[in-house]
């Protein structure tokens, strides 16, 4: 393959003057391959500029997969019927003949892996124009930066990476001939009349870690086709994990104390669990919402948001749960809406925003009239479960004034939650680093939601909720979570967190705003502010400062009963899922490190002991005593 002479056969005099501008063999090289193989009518380069950005809108406008709303600014985009969720069973890691990265980790050989997905992006692109686009992970200019380029036929993807992520057009010139950059390459496929994907069997999403390359094809649902969301953290835990840095699964959040202090946390959720929101709390700020890289500097945990909008679950966003989100989404901006219903009237609607919602319009099953069936004879739902809403970050009235700092923010705790309607307490501290990582992190069980194929409501393992994107062995990933905070001055404070605890008659035992309590007092115990009651497991709040928080913060009484329902400890339910969880790490983790073990023996000792003393079910005012 000549190079130059492929650029020059698709692209026009100014976008090959806009690639060649950028000085680098292995991207001129992943571009004309793309090229050669995909074989696009023309190719468009988009730059930094205001321009170059407005033309990727305009070509998603313009039968690119998006359409008008009736408030400026806002579009609508629908994926396919069967294409609104991640797809862990096509979505698998490319490795070397005789290469393993565990048994829970799902991976292809790397040369038939290669050969099937490039045999369904052959040709894909034909009467099409092909996106070149450069986005940076991370701030500019930063040590936490990592550069991309992304390749696509979907305007609605480029469209929404620009919204998502900082300009990297400029960055790339910084790096030179590196070959130390991201490649992604996607194409939607085949389309209907809907503009959606129809070969769905054929949708594949292949990572080749060595290579820093990741293809996808025949699909368009953001999680799927987005290559700097979640395709790249999967590349750079593999990065970090080689560098001696963190890419986690994790908000980042301002959260202001006494005295005008604000306390830096990061936190890991399952997707459809409360991560957004959590971020997103009245009265505290967001730095970022989804992924974060994590780096040792001068003694310091610091974090950066590795991107600069919110890709978000909208399902039960109101304005009474969610009110600085609500308005951002109620207001004149750049703001795409996936699967959600359009009424005639050009208006978004979605389950759970707290209106009366039409009886008829458009939605991801097409035409829709309340009481429609699908195949399955099911009621189709207005919205879709999965429903998504992407905003640029800084849209929002709490956007931290250090979102952008390249330096990244100081965390000072980790927070870890997830769906458990039974066990974990809303909210409690471990007793060290190593604890929480292994008992908060690396044991987190949730329930399924719409957010991933398959069964909702299934208690599910989710290692640090990042099991869906860990591209290395785990027992690498645990240990190198653990060794983090060697040659760190003040170690973060890690705490678990349960929003979904409910009562014997079914109903949730906290409030959504509640959270902004937990937080509160996560913040006040990493600057040593309170004290706390010592459980089996971790320290939890006393009466009094949640009483005091409550009243403070949401103008609330907080009643002893309800504390004590909530922060019961519950022996059973607590042995049975460490037993459940160090029964995976036996089964199916072949490289456990033996601290993991140690700190499951040493709990079920202490729970033990306690269930012996005090019973099954422990109150809280019990163990303050």
């Amino acid at each position: 393959m000549e190079i130059q002479k492929v650029l020059e056969s698709k692209l026009t005099t100014d976008n090959l003057a806009k690639l060649t501008a950028l000085d680098n063999a292995k991207l001129h090289k992943f571009v004309a391959d793309a090229i050669e193989l995909c074989k696009p009518e023309s190719v468009f380069v988009c730059t930094d500029s205001d321009e170059d950005i407005a033309t990727l809108r305009q070509m998603a406008l313009d039968g690119g997969g998006e359409h008008k709303l009736a408030m400026e600014g806002h579009t609508y985009h629908f994926d396919g019927f069967n294409d609104q969720a991640r797809d862990p069973s096509r979505t698998k890691y490319l490795l070397d003949e005789g290469k393993s990265l565990g048994q829970s980790l799902s991976s292809t050989e790397k040369q038939a892996g290669t050969e099937e997905v490039r045999s369904f992006l052959k040709d894909s692109m034909k009467g099409r124009t092909m996106m070149v686009c450069f986005w940076c992970l991370g701030p500019v200019n930063s040590e936490f930066s990592i550069s991309c380029v992304q390749i696509t036929d979907s305007p609605y993807v480029a469209h929404s990476e620009s919204i998502l992520y900082r300009k990297g057009y400029e960055q790339f010139k910084k790096i030179g001939n590196s070959e130390e950059f991201f490649r992604f390459m996607h194409t939607q496929g085949e389309l209907d009349e809907r503009g959606c994907s129809v070969n769905i069997e054929n949708r594949r999403i292949y990572m080749d870690l060595d290579n820093n390359i990741v293809y996808s094809t025949n699909t368009q649902y953001a999680g799927n086709t987005v290559g700097l969301k979640k395709l790249a953290l999967r590349l750079a835990i593999n990065k970090s994990s080689k560098e001696g840095w963190l890419a986690e699964h994790m908000f980042i959040m301002g959260v202001n104390g006494p005295n005008d202090r604000v306390t830096y946390f990061t936190g890991a959720f399952p997707s459809a669990c409360g991560k957004t929101s959590t971020a997103m709390v009245p009265g505290q700020t967001i730095i970022g919402d989804d992924i974060a890289y994590l780096r040792k500097k001068g003694g310091e945990v610091r974090c950066v948001n590795v991107e600069q909008g919110i890709f978000g679950i909208i399902n039960d966003v109101n304005p009474d749960d969610d009110p600085v989100i609500y308005k951002s989404l109620h207001t004149p901006d750049e703001v795409i809406f996936s699967n959600i219903l359009v009424s005639d009237q050009g208006r978004p609607f979605w389950m759970g925003m707290g209106c009366d919602t039409p009886t008829t319009g458009i939605n991801y099953s097409d035409r829709w009239n309340a009481g429609d069936t699908g195949a399955d004879g099911k009621k189709l739902t207005p919205s879709h479960k999965n429903a998504r809403y992407t905003i640029r970050i800084s849209a929002l009235a709490n956007r931290d004034v250090n979102a952008d700092n390249p330096e990244g923010v100081v965390a000072s705790g980790v927070i870890y939650g997830g769906r458990d309607s039974d066990t974990q307490v809303p909210v409690e501290q471990a007793f060290n680093w190593t604890e929480g990582i292994v008992s908060k992190g690396a044991s987190i069980e949730s329930e399924t939601t719409a957010a991933t194929l398959g069964a909702q409501g299934v208690r599910k393992f989710n290692i640090m909720s990042n099991m869906d994107f860990v591209a290395i062995p785990l027992g690498k990933y645990i240990q190198n979570n653990l060794d983090f905070v060697d040659g760190i001055d003040k170690v973060p404070g890690i705490f678990s967190v349960n929003y979904f605890l409910k009562g014997k008659d079914g109903n949730f035992l906290n409030g959504k705003l509640d959270k902004t309590v937990w937080l509160l007092w996560a913040e006040l115990r990493v600057n040593e502010d309170v004290d706390a009651i010592v459980t089996p497991t971790g320290f939890i709040p006393k009466y009094e400062d949640l009483a005091r928080l409550f009243k403070q913060a949401l103008n609330k009484e907080y009643t002893q009963e309800d504390y004590v329902e909530q922060f019961t400890v519950r022996v059973p339910e607590l042995l049975a899922k460490f037993e459940r969880v160090e029964g995976i790490y036996k089964e199916k983790v072949e490289d456990t490190p033996q601290v993991v073990y140690d700190t499951f023996a040493a709990i079920r000792e202490r729970l033990t002991a306690a269930q012996a003393k005090h019973g099954d079910y422990i109150s809280p005012l019990e163990l303050a005593k």
